[in-house]
């Protein structure tokens, strides 16, 4: 054993007298890759959603074979304990590999039957991606085997020629092939198909929704409980010129400044009523003339293509999955319980960061602190006995990074729903205001964030940004919430008459904000000002 200053204690080389294909009933080398190995390698994986807390120990939860021909990777269901007493299971390929390549990613040396090599993430081997490729093109219909490999019905994929690791997101890992199809590989996973395997096969395979990646494949595993587990999500690439996030805070940047260069004066704009609906041709003309006619077609064409995802989402009366619902007692019980939990732990998180903050921000923290009851009365007060609208299944994680610009349209994607939730929450039939107040709040995170990025550049103080801010925002949600209502009216989908669609995009405006707040102040918190923001001004509507 080689122990060097501030490393683990592992072997330098692990020897096993077994062959690799049965590397998993050698109990050390278990005992050791789990304890000595992977509770360091785990830890600074971007992927790794249990940073924040104490990681208490690692166990082999499942695992099984992905093979073909003879070669042979094995997939691991990792258990991730942690102290204060909650857990994660987190799916890892391993591979064995007796060269040089795959440097990045080797996690343990190890010496097999006289040959030499390295445990590897088998992510990045592409023996192990060439053969997922082929097991999913050649899968059969009906499959009931442990590892499941799903194709769409009628779809032929071409031969394998190449793929492409494309790096680790914040849950999974992304693979291209023949620079045409992506799989994604859920790292977090949960005892239950995810919700991105159901959303995506639901909306581009049975509803025909052509503003979602194509649904082309999957790979489940059935569990020892045997429960199905979605490992992978095959889909079909989009051409795309990037996210709607980006493209947005481009747009926002050159409206900022348009106030310098047209010397344009607040006092001489005309305000509108949050929430208000409102077409392009019936904006005053010095808004206009601010704000530019392209940033207004592409939120009307961004409301049409939201709408249109509601009303496939609520189009279903065969699958209970997807059949819209109206609201109840229990749907409320669920929503308050959920949502007075979350709020304290934002109050204990804000009360003990109170010091990072300061100057606006700090003001607000404490307006916000101050204002607990009122805020918790608000969320309390959800009568469902007064609402009349439909809930459905919803992105759930609805946001402007969420969503691929194309050369005149959108593209949505990515329905794995909030992460914070669980399994079980993400799949609660919400109203679909829920994801049109996720996408307000990313306006609004995109014009501050513009504020930011950007204030030496223009000539303006912050406060007088913010309120040039605050109206430009009104704007978009006002001619957004013209096109996302009269579609959703037009095909029959009911999300309320306009006292509860104000009242339901209010709470859950609401909802969003504090629950950002817990981000920002975990991760950034000079950005708290923006949830804070939003928070306080939707208590003095």
């Amino acid at each position: 054993m080689v122990k060097e200053p501030n490393t683990i204690s592992v072997p330098s080389i692990f020897s096993s007298k077994n062959r690799w294909e049965e590397i998993i009933e050698d109990k050390d080398f278990v005992s050791v890759f789990l304890s000595d190995v992977l509770e360091e390698y785990i830890q600074k994986q971007r992927w790794f959603g249990g940073k924040s807390s104490q990681l208490k120990y690692i166990e082999l939860s499942e695992y099984f074979k992905i093979q073909q021909d003879g070669e042979i990777y094995f997939g691991l269901i990792l258990e991730v304990n942690f102290v204060e007493a909650f857990y994660h299971h987190y799916f890892l390929p391993i591979a064995f590999i007796s060269d040089n390549s795959a440097k990045e990613s080797r996690i343990l040396p190890l010496k097999l039957e006289n040959k030499e090599g390295f445990i590897v993430d088998a992510m990045h081997v592409e023996g192990f991606r060439k053969v997922v490729y082929e097991r999913i093109s050649t899968a059969l219909p009906v499959d009931k085997t442990p590892v499941q490999y799903h194709k769409l019905e009628g779809f032929n994929f071409p031969p394998y020629k190449s793929s492409k690791f494309m790096g680790v997101e914040q849950s999974n890992t992304s693979v291209v092939y023949n620079d045409a199809y992506i799989l994604k590989f859920f790292r977090r996973i949960y005892a239950d198909k995810n919700p991105d395997y159901e959303m995506s096969r639901f909306l581009s395979h049975k509803k025909d929704f052509k503003n979602t990646p194509p649904y082309l494949g999957s790979v489940n595993i059935i569990d020892s409980e045997n429960t199905n587990i979605t490992i992978g999500l095959m889909q079909k690439l989009v051409p795309n010129n990037g996210d709607a996030w980006e493209y947005f805070l481009k747009e926002i940047h050159t409206i900022y400044q348009t106030i310098d260069s047209k010397n344009i004066q607040f006092q001489n704009l005309p305000d509108v009523e949050m929430f208000e609906r409102v077409k392009i041709e019936d904006i005053p003309p010095i808004i206009i003339d601010w704000l530019g006619l392209n940033i207004l077609t592409k939120i009307k064409l961004l409301a049409k293509r939201t709408a249109e995802m509601h009303v496939a989402l609520g189009s279903e009366f065969e699958d209970t999955t997807f059949t819209p619902t109206r609201f109840n007692g229990d749907y409320t019980v669920w929503l308050k319980n959920r949502l007075t939990y979350q709020f304290q732990n934002r109050l204990n998180l804000t009360e003990n960061n109170l010091h990072q903050l300061d100057c606006y921000a700090l003001k607000l923290a404490k307006e916000f602190l101050d204002s607990k009851n009122d805020i918790r009365k608000q969320l309390v007060n959800f009568d469902w006995t007064k609402l009349k609208g439909e809930r459905i299944r919803i992105h759930g994680d609805y946001h402007l990074g969420q969503i691929l610009v194309q050369d005149n349209d959108f593209c949505i994607l990515d329905f794995e729903g909030e992460p914070e939730s669980t399994i079980r929450d993400r799949k609660v039939k919400q109203p679909p205001l829920k994801d049109v107040a996720g996408l307000f709040r990313s306006f609004n995170y995109a014009i501050y964030s513009t504020v930011f990025n950007h204030q030496k550049e223009y000539k303006k103080s912050q406060e007088k940004l913010f309120e040039f801010g605050e109206l430009l925002y009104k704007y978009m949600i006002s001619v957004f919430m013209e096109t996302y209502v009269e579609t959703t009216k037009n095909a029959n989908l009911h999300i309320g008459y306009r006292n509860e669609r104000r009242f339901l995009l209010k709470y859950c405006l609401l909802e969003k904000a504090i629950y950002e707040l817990g981000y920002e102040l975990n991760s950034r918190p000079k950005w708290t000002i923006i949830p804070l923001k939003g928070i306080a001004n939707i208590l003095h509507k």
